[in-house]
């Protein structure tokens, strides 16, 4: 029989700020469990005049990545909501996604997340990994399709013989990563057009997944 430690649900969680704050996010996160973080730098690309989804305008976009049990999870994005009040318009994003398996991280025992993809999710997380250059044509289809907008990650590693590391996927030197909050049922549109753009089935051209979301903060409709 499995003990309790060994059935507990992890949960990613993704804040997307402006550029400047992802310190400050990481220490508070910190201070209510979760022990560390990772902080990404991107680019934000709505281009309406609304501010909605992913990005406020074209600037400089922080993006960090935190991983805890669920329990944790939800108490930090609470206190952190609190201090940083995502819930007002301009202010942030912020997004869990379930995590199925952890394998390699010390802190945590390797575990199966029964719990992964059996909430009525509203939204969907897109990411899509293309190569530098190709991002601008990523938002262009997806907005086409009805996405409200996304953000840009120069997913370069700090060599040029090096890689990033990101949901436990090697990213190349020279690719750009697009992440894409979409709701639930515009994902298919979403999808079918940057395959089509983009020709992602041939190969080479790019990879797409997409991860259901449990809790959000700062998404107006």
């Amino acid at each position: 029989m499995s003990s309790n430690s060994e059935m507990i649900a992890y949960e990613q969680v993704c804040i997307i700020v402006d550029f400047g704050k992802g310190s400050k996010i990481v220490q508070t996160a910190k201070k209510h469990g979760i022990s560390g973080g990772t902080i990404l730098v991107g680019k934000g690309t709505v281009k309406n005049r609304l501010l909605e989804m992913l990005g406020i305008n074209d600037i400089r976009k922080e993006i960090i990545i935190l991983v805890s049990d669920k329990n944790t999870v939800h108490h930090a994005i609470e206190q952190l909501d609190k201090k940083f009040k995502f819930s007002k318009p301009n202010h942030g994003i912020v997004y869990t996604t379930s995590i199925y398996r952890v394998l390699g991280a010390k802190c945590m025992k390797e575990t199966i997340n029964e719990e992964s993809g059996v909430n009525n999710t509203m939204y969907h997380a897109i990411t899509v990994i293309v190569e530098k250059g190709n991002a601008e044509l990523v938002i262009d289809a997806a907005t086409e399709a009805g996405s409200k907008g996304g953000t840009i990650i120069n997913a370069r590693g700090s060599g040029i013989h090096e890689t990033s590391k990101l949901f436990s996927m090697n990213i190349e030197p020279e690719k750009e990563l697009v992440l894409i909050l979409s709701e639930k049922e515009s994902t298919e549109n979403i999808i079918s057009s940057i395959r089509s753009k983009l020709k992602i089935d041939e190969p080479g051209n790019g990879i797409i997944f997409i991860q259901d979301v449990n809790k959000t903060y700062g998404l107006y409709q």
